[in-house]
């Protein structure tokens, strides 16, 4: 018999109300339209066509004009050689110029699902018995681009969740390129990726054992400038940018809300999503606290594991992961070392369980199998669903199980304390199956979460329904430990 979980009366939907203003390219046929004509104008009507745009729009965003300046930035180089020279225009023609370059992009206008939550770093000004959340969710728009949002809310001491109201706009961050790189980790993710040409030995001769994006991009440049190349160089060399645009850094503005704040894809390796963050808040052996977060960076074609750190929510570290274990998806970290190391769960084969450790959250060499799929409601594939929680019994593995109809449903395992690798006991049947109300969505018969948490001996789970909404459940921890076998 499965055990009753509290649904609660929250359901988070998407609001295709919320959105960003993006960089909007024309082609090289219209730009060489549209900027002679904006060129022509007369100042006062660029001012009034300026004016009519900003009436509009500047409502709808934070700051639109600097947006619009940052947009012109990347089509300068076309005003220039239609000039022939500098920019030599007025401020008023460069924000219309990149006014033109903009549009608004809904950022959740399709879905807004697989969310995780973590304790908030500030837990001041509650009441007794309360905890201060933030919990993250995939949002999806036009052409399924996903990115991360937030929200804050609390959490009462009988599991109720309420959310605070969200903010006005919709805030992008600063990226920032200050990785510095090793160049014996760049070329071995490289040589991981199928790229060991000769080529790539030459640019990195040239470097030093740690370089800048910078020192790279330049680089490449003057070689493919100085001679010409086969299209095994030209391959070689592009996979090298990308992978040096996988890292970055991105700062939000301090003014902005937690529910303002999107991670929007940046690099080329994340252009078609940034899919299912699972956030962890971990704390080190020093007792320092840093929020990670493992993804799936998505182009269309292929995908990367990556992970994001943060210890203020405004400050963002991204990186990929890499090593011989890092494949396919569902990496999850524990939210502190085992026995001195790092440990993260997987599903690196599609299938089953694995759990793995490492001295560098980067790097995953070795895996070993956890657990296969053995009950009929997740015979087709088993995964985790976000961190482990670390209980007194052991280490409570939250998980999903894919059965017939290819209908998902969320379990539950308990993990020996020391010895993570170790199956202590299983949930027989499963914690949540979509019921009527949530089998109806983008993907029928869908309940999936990317991370869970204990509140006051209740164990919080939020949870998409069918890959379009989020909603919220909870139940007594000793209930689901009763139940373990």
């Amino acid at each position: 018999m499965r055990l009753k979980v509290n649904r609660q009366n929250l359901r988070v939907y998407p609001d295709p109300k919320r959105v960003i203003t993006r960089y909007f390219e024309h082609g090289e046929i219209k730009t060489n339209f549209i900027i002679p004509k904006i060129l022509s104008l007369s100042e006062a009507d660029a001012e009034f066509s300026l004016n009519n745009i900003l009436r509009e729009f500047a409502k709808r965003h934070r700051n639109i004009t600097l947006i619009f300046g940052m947009h012109y930035e990347r089509i300068k180089f076309r005003v220039c050689e239609i000039l022939g020279g500098n920019d030599n225009i007025t401020d008023t023609k460069k924000l219309l110029i990149g006014a033109y370059y903009s549009m608004e992009y809904s950022i959740e206008s399709a879905a807004l699902f697989n969310p995780s939550i973590v304790e908030h770093p500030d837990q001041s000004g509650l009441e007794d018995g309360q905890k201060r959340v933030i919990i993250s969710f995939r949002a999806t728009g036009e052409s399924h681009i996903s990115s991360i949002v937030f929200r804050s809310g609390i959490v009462e001491s009988d599991g109720t969740i309420s959310l605070d109201p969200q903010g006005k706009y919709i805030s992008q961050a600063e990226i920032l390129k200050e990785h510095l790189y090793d160049k014996v980790v760049f070329k071995g993710i490289l040589v991981e990726h199928g790229t060991d040409t000769v080529i790539l030995t030459e640019v990195l001769d040239k470097l030093g054992d740690f370089f800048y994006f910078n020192d790279l991009e330049q680089l490449i440049e003057s070689i493919k400038k100085s001679r010409e190349l086969n299209l095994d160089d030209t391959k070689t060399l592009t996979q090298m940018m990308w992978l040096a645009k996988s890292h970055y850094k991105i700062v939000f503005s301090q003014d902005t809300d937690i529910s303002e704040r999107v991670i929007f894809p940046v690099s080329k390796t994340e252009s078609n999503g940034i899919e299912d963050a699972r956030f962890v808040r971990f704390e080190d052996t020093n007792g320092e606290i840093t929020y990670y977060a493992t993804y799936t960076a998505y182009d269309r074609y292929t995908i990367l594991p990556k992970i994001l750190e943060t210890k203020d929510f405004y400050h963002f570290k991204n990186s990929p992961l890499h090593g011989e274990s890092i494949k396919d998806k569902n990496f999850s970290i524990f939210p502190k070392k085992i026995n001195g190391k790092y440990a993260m769960l997987s599903r690196l084969d599609g299938v089953n369980h694995y759990i793995m450790f490492s001295d560098d959250i980067n790097v995953w060499e070795n895996a070993e199998l956890l657990k296969t799929p053995e009950k009929e409601w997740e015979l087709v594939q088993i995964g985790n669903c976000g961190s482990p929680i670390e209980t007194k019994q052991g280490w409570l593995m939250i998980t999903h199980g894919v059965g017939p109809m290819r209908k998902y449903s969320i379990g539950a395992m308990l993990l020996d304390l020391n010895e993570p690798q170790k199956v202590v006991a299983t949930l027989r049947e499963p914690l949540i199956v979509p019921n009527e109300d949530e089998r109806e969505g983008y993907v029928p018969n869908v309940v999936y979460s990317c991370g869970s948490m204990i509140h006051n001996n209740n164990l919080i789970i939020p949870y998409a329904v069918s890959d379009y909404s989020s909603s919220f459940a909870s139940i007594s921890l000793a209930k689901v430990l009763d139940a373990m076998t």
